[in-house]
């Protein structure tokens, strides 16, 4: 069985080399990049993968998802996200699992790395995502956190991946602002409605949930400060709400 490697990017540059050394035992490596302003296309090309370009349009991750399904003939798909690396034991799992009769699709497990720090409670605590999928048996759906349909059952493999997920406090912000208004529009979309006493019950409630209940106060320092961040993340995405709809209202 032929296994397929899809790499979604965009000015990746950083991260791109570690990223397609760590899929090496894959028969091919298709990059499909949104339009990147760095060097991630051509580190990918020498390193043997194959890049096509291709803008990021309304169906946003899922339209570019689905867009790679169409350049390969293997007969099975694995997703991986430039920021991500595959173990060898997870590599000589999915490799294994490729093999399996009848067909199932795979979850694999992400241990995010945070500024150096592997973290396994709180707001980063290890997740599983489905990933790897026979080629014509999946098709993706959403903008921004897309999601796969199949009809397979699924497992989940028992190797980690380790997901680089934030390697500088400039990134993380850049990403707060950017998914708490992303995040506000779409439950604005949802005719979602909020008040500033219940967007601050929220965020409470946010903290409380990732720091005790899912055992941030765990991680040490930087466990405490996600969970402080988390409490900043929730309130910010329903503040934001908060003023589209009282924008709509005047």
């Amino acid at each position: 069985m032929k296994l397929a490697v899809i790499i979604l990017t965009r000015n990746e540059e950083a991260n791109i080399h570690d990223c397609i050394a760590s899929v090496d035992f894959a028969d091919e490596i298709i990059v499909v990049d949104s339009g990147s302003e760095d060097m991630t296309c051509e580190i990918a090309e020498n390193l043997g993968a194959k890049v096509y370009q291709h803008p990021m349009d309304e169906e946003g991750f899922a339209g570019q998802r689905n867009f790679a399904l169409d350049k390969t003939t293997a007969d099975w798909v694995f997703y991986l996200d430039a920021d991500e690396r595959i173990t060898p034991e997870l590599a000589a799992e999915i490799r294994r699992h490729i093999e399996i009769v009848p067909q199932q699709a795979a979850d694999i497990k992400r241990i995010s790395v945070v500024l150096g720090q592997r973290m396994y409670h709180g707001v980063y605590r290890p997740d599983y995502i489905t990933r790897l999928f026979p080629r014509d048996k999946v098709h993706w759906e959403g903008v921004v956190h897309e999601h796969a349909r199949t009809e397979l059952p699924i497992i989940r493999l028992q190797a980690p991946a380790h997901h680089y997920c934030l390697t500088s406090w400039e990134q993380y912000f850049e990403k707060f602002n950017r998914y708490t208004t992303l995040m506000a529009e779409k439950m604005y979309q949802s005719q979602k409605q909020t008040n500033l006493i219940s967007a601050h019950l929220h965020a409470l409630f946010a903290f409380l949930q990732m720091y005790i209940i899912k055992r941030g106060c765990l991680d040490g320092k930087l466990g405490f400060i996600l969970c402080e961040y988390h409490y900043a993340y929730t309130l910010t995405k329903y503040v934001k709400l908060y003023y589209l709809t009282k924008k709509e209202k005047i």
